[in-house]
């Protein structure tokens, strides 16, 4: 089985439920092992165009059967099954499930890069994969995520309080 990194998101609905609900899809299908999951995050949006609600963002690391394309398409199944509606860059959404990393692959096609192409720039994705994996080696770099982490500004990325 292939170890393989993905990146949750949410900032519509109830978002703590819809992560945790989709982690427990991804759990049942055939082939994919939850191996551990983040501390959930409550992030500023980056980059958009309009005002929008603050994330909640995590990371969760799993054992695979499937090829990075098939597990692309589950990803894909999965954040229309929690009421994703296109793939909009920058748009508020329910559900984003990223796949950042998968084994030491490079993979460069139209359709899925990995490692995620924007990671290294993304407190929201690199605060919560350093606390499951730190001594991971971004392939592309050659740095762990730890020392990705060091390079980018985290003062966006809290933990999230549960009520």
């Amino acid at each position: 089985m292939a170890q393989c990194a993905i990146a949750l998101g949410s900032n519509l609905g109830d978002s703590l439920d819809t992560l945790e609900d989709s982690l427990k899809v991804l759990h049942l299908v055939p082939g994919i092992e939850l191996k551990t999951t983040s501390s959930w995050y409550q992030t500023k949006p980056v980059g958009t165009p309009q005002p929008q609600p603050d994330y909640l963002n995590g990371c969760a690391l799993l054992s695979v059967e499937q090829t990075p394309k098939e597990l692309l398409t589950i990803l894909q199944a999965t954040e229309i099954q929690f009421g994703r509606v296109g793939k909009r860059t920058l748009q508020p959404r329910t559900l984003d499930l990223d796949l950042l990393l998968y084994e030491d692959v490079v993979l460069n096609t139209p359709d899925l890069t990995i490692p995620h192409p924007r990671m290294a720039e993304r407190a929201f994705v690199l605060v919560p994969l350093a606390e499951i994996a730190s001594d991971w080696i971004e392939p592309r770099s050659g740095h762990t995520i730890a020392s990705l982490l060091q390079n980018v500004d985290t003062s966006g990325v809290q933990p999230y309080l549960t009520v």
